[in-house]
């Protein structure tokens, strides 16, 4: 019994399994896991940390070993061995030195990597949002063109079946063959129309497995019921979301912070730096072995930096610009796709109020009055036209919705 029961709950677990569609959530968490370009773009990051490591560190000491004679003059004073038997005619001069950076140069350089590295991450999040915006806009199409391939199906279908009536009675000399072949003309469009659609779709198939690192995605295994939704709020505030978190925003501001640590850079490297020594001369000096001590460092005479300093400057008011600019850009932008949003959902809600029930029923009801010889045939195709045209152009307005909500959220930098 227990046995049977296990086995029954494995059967079902399998069914639900087999069942469950492939979400844009799904399709969203593949990318961010495998997608080789985000893969990639992420060793940047870990290239200015390894930068950073490296400006951390202090300058090598210097060590240098010289005034060592390779021989001996007749006049010379002797000196104690330097090891066994070794150096009593030796004379050699021993240097250290070590630069140390003065006004905090150094940190002042470890301060600008970390703004770089903001700068690395925030190009990563841009291209994560860019291909993140590719992935939907590519899976709203995908989903769009389902609709279409049924609709079109259907009309194959209904032509197809249509037209093999008329060969038949065409055959007989009941119908004008004219109007077999006006079938016939209207039977090859909708298949020619079928085969560019497989083409689209194809595209588009291939584009989402490489976004997602899926060759083996399938457009049946992909659940479209989403694409429906078009009645997606946009808050009152989204300007204000937009300039917390558009990323060439954040990215333009971290870029303004970055000159700015330059130019205070710029300005402490009219410091000069210090460069200590010590020193050890044997025989060569009044005192047989001789330790002393020294620093050295630039006059800043000729050479103060002011034009290093003043192109800092000139780059910090060139960044500050460019901030204004992009904050205008990013406002008209958003009003702009607001505009169109407002615009595509009231036509949506237009024709939605029109695709009634009775309305999806007319094709049944003007192929009874074409039997009926109430209509002719090419009322007929006409309507038909007529009626998949309007469908399709419905659709395209929704795919133009989701596709324009879609820029909207990457320009603001979140999702809405």
């Amino acid at each position: 019994m227990n046995k049977i029961y296990f086995t029954a709950i494995s059967i079902v677990f399998t069914l639900q399994t087999q069942a469950q569609k492939i979400t844009l959530e799904h399709l969203e968490a593949a990318f961010l896991q495998k997608n080789y370009l985000l893969i990639a773009n992420k060793y940047e990051v870990d290239k200015v940390d390894a930068e950073m490591i490296q400006t951390k560190l202090w300058s090598n000491p210097t060590l240098s070993i010289s005034e060592v004679n390779l021989w001996k003059t007749y006049q010379i004073e002797e000196q104690p061995y330097l090891f066994g038997k070794y150096g009593k005619n030796q004379q050699i001069s021993v240097d250290l030195e070590q630069m140390i950076e003065t006004a905090g140069k150094r940190r002042k350089r470890i301060a600008l990597k970390e703004l770089e590295k903001n700068n690395a991450l925030f190009d990563y999040e841009e291209l994560m949002r860019q291909l993140k915006k590719e992935l939907r806009q590519t899976y709203f199409s995908l989903a769009k063109i389902q609709k279409v391939k049924q609709q079109l199906h259907n009309g194959i279908d209904l032509f197809s079946q249509m037209n093999q009536q008329y060969q038949k009675q065409a055959n007989l000399n009941n119908v004008p063959k004219a109007d077999f072949y006006r079938l016939q003309t209207e039977l090859i469009a909708l298949q020619k129309d079928q085969i560019e659609l497989q083409n689209d779709e194809t595209e588009l198939l291939t584009k989402l497995r490489i976004l997602t690192q899926n060759n083996d995605l399938a457009v049946d295994e992909i659940d479209f019921s989403i694409f429906d939704h078009s009645a997606r709020e946009i808050p009152f505030n989204v300007k204000e979301i937009a300039k917390e978190q558009n990323v060439g925003l954040k990215r333009q501001s971290n870029q303004i912070n970055l000159t700015e640590k330059q130019l205070v850079l710029e300005k402490a490297q009219r410091v000069p730096d210090l460069t200590f020594q010590v020193n050890y001369d044997r025989g060569g000096n009044i005192m047989r072995d001789f330790v002393g001590v020294g620093v050295s460092f630039n006059l800043p005479v000729f050479d103060q930096n002011k034009g290093n300093i003043k192109s800092a400057q000139i780059n910090v008011e060139q960044q500050k610009t460019a901030q204004n600019a992009l904050f205008s850009e990013v406002d008209h932008s958003i009003s702009k796709l607001q505009n169109q949003l407002s615009a595509l959902q009231k036509s949506l809600t237009q024709w939605k109020n029109l695709n009634s029930e009775d309305q999806l029923k007319m094709i049944d009801n003007y192929k009874k009055h074409l039997q009926n010889k109430q209509v002719t045939l090419l009322e007929f195709i006409d309507f038909t036209q007529a009626y998949r045209e309007s469908q399709e152009a419905y659709l395209e307005l929704l795919e133009t919705y989701q596709n324009t909500f879609e820029e909207l959220n990457y320009i603001v930098g979140e999702d809405l």
